[in-house]
């Protein structure tokens, strides 16, 4: 009943209303993706016109097979510092293969379910990543405002102010969708020589054709691409669910992650028909989108459509658009990108010193790479490992006498696995306690091997001096691993 309801509550692009967001949403989004396309393509070192056309084959498609409406899939920076090595050293055509085999491998693992590890990423990693993300869209808009001509700087001071107050007015059409407009009018009367698009590279004359790559089909060319169709694969997977689940948290609605993940290979299958480069959800395009209003999968259609035909049939006045209005969008997007909550000092007063640390970890790795999924498993790891520690910290060991001292009590209090085990054996008095021993874990649970692994240790020790431990109080789990293992881990049995 409550996915009816939801159902029901979405909006469809049969409504006029929601009809003409999306297709304002989708133009904005095109607009943005044309010089992010050229610049990935010469991060990878193709020809332009590949990163171009990847943008459209993998929105167009994801917009029909993917998981979350309103998620821009395109060619990205990520999958280009992937593939560069492969493009230098072998040519575009064992780039194609990578991206059809990392496509296949993104399906195989959307089936296996890999969108359900999206549930180990804690939240200050999120954070991390999206203020990463924010930082390296900002960082990237740099060079379009740094030896450049005087008429740059009020150009982008225009198209912020409209951006900023447009919105205060009105919100019938898209401020950044104006502001290109606007400007780009504004500068051709005035015949202002500023850098555009036409500057960022060639635009395609052509619609796009079928591709199957000519390499040799032996052995050696599958242990050279692999490498790097798995980077693609996963690294194009980790940003796309990543962005799936901050888009869900934005827009208050769910999503279908599995969908999502082999959605993303098929997207990228589709991409190496056509000779593309391959790519996987662009954060920043995805939030000018829903930001825009954009809810369902229309626009993310339209985004990949109006690409299309604005480089192919509208190529000359794409062209014109100056660089400095599109990195203003950018730039904005950014700074609505950024949680500025998480960094307050009232924030960061009330927040764990070790969630701050993951999040400032996350930021740091991502910068420093520029790879979002570096940065992420980082985080990742970072938060298990203070985790552990913190968990390790929480298990005490309490002794008591009784029979009037004929008998010791040590009653464990905590959940025992690798980081709290470790320390277990010492807490025991094994000269001085008598020969009758309990060891009480009705207030514990067994983890692992290497706390079974502690108990024999525990055990051992107490038969070295002739005295006779007995373990009580194991629930049923722990009860199962305890009588599996113990005694069986020493390489002598």
């Amino acid at each position: 009943m409550l996915v009816s309801t939801l159902a029901l509550r979405r909006p469809t692009w049969t409504q006029p209303r929601v009809l003409r967001t999306e297709v304002l949403a989708g133009l904005v989004v095109a607009l943005a993706l044309i010089p992010e396309a050229i610049s990935f393509s010469i991060i990878a070192g193709v020809d332009p016109r590949v990163g171009l056309f990847a943008s459209f084959t993998m929105a167009v498609t994801i917009a029909l097979v993917g998981g979350r409406p309103a998620m821009i899939s395109a060619a990205t920076g990520a999958v280009a510092l992937v593939v560069a090595p492969l493009v230098r050293e072998h040519g575009l055509d064992h780039l194609v293969l990578a991206v059809l085999l990392g496509g296949a491998l993104q399906v195989v693992l959307g089936v296996l379910g890999v969108a359900r590890l999206m549930r180990f990423v804690p939240r200050s990693v999120m954070t991390g990543f999206v203020n990463a993300l924010a930082i390296l869209i900002f960082a990237a808009q740099v060079p379009y405002f740094v030896a450049v001509p005087w008429a740059v700087y009020p150009v982008a001071a225009l198209a912020i102010a409209i951006m900023v107050f447009l919105p205060r007015i009105t919100t019938a059409v898209p401020a950044p969708l104006v502001a290109v407009l606007v400007l780009t009018s504004a500068t051709a009367l005035a015949h202002l020589a500023l850098p555009d698009v036409g500057d960022q590279g060639a635009l395609p004359d052509s619609l796009p054709t079928l591709f199957w790559p000519d390499v040799p089909w032996t052995w050696a060319t599958l242990t050279t691409v692999a490498p790097y169709a798995c980077g693609i694969a996963v690294v194009g997977l980790l940003e796309s669910l990543m962005t799936a689940k901050l888009v869900d948290e934005v827009t208050d609605t769910p999503s279908r992650k599995s969908r999502e993940a082999w959605g993303q290979g098929v997207a990228n299958i589709v991409t190496g028909l056509f000779g593309g480069m391959g790519g996987c959800a662009m954060i920043g395009q995805t939030m000018i989108n829903v930001r825009s209003g954009a809810r369902t999968r229309l626009s993310t259609f339209l985004a990949g459509s109006f690409l299309l035909v604005l480089v192919v049939g509208l190529g000359d006045l794409v062209a014109t658009i100056p660089m400095a209005v599109l990195a203003s969008i950018m730039v904005m997007v950014s700074v609505g990108t950024f949680d500025w909550h998480s960094v307050r000092p009232s924030t960061l007063r009330r927040m764990p010193r070790s969630e701050t640390s993951v999040m400032v970890v996350t930021v740091a790795v991502v910068v420093a790479t520029h790879n979002l999924a570096i940065g992420v498993v980082a985080g990742v790891i970072v938060a298990a490992l203070l985790f552990a520690r913190r968990v390790a910290h929480l298990v005490t060991v309490h002794r008591s006498l009784e029979h009037e001292g004929q008998r010791v009590r040590y009653t464990v209090d905590g959940e025992l696995f690798f980081a709290s085990s470790n320390d277990l054996v010492g807490q025991f008095s094994y000269g001085e306690d008598p020969d009758d021993v309990v060891v009480d874990l009705s207030r514990s649970h067994v983890w692992d091997a290497s706390t079974v692994a502690a108990l024999d240790a525990v055990t051992t020790k107490y038969s070295a001096r002739g005295k006779n431990v007995r373990i009580v109080g194991l629930n049923d789990a722990s009860a199962a691993m305890h009588g599996r293992l113990a005694g069986r881990l020493s390489a002598e049995v």
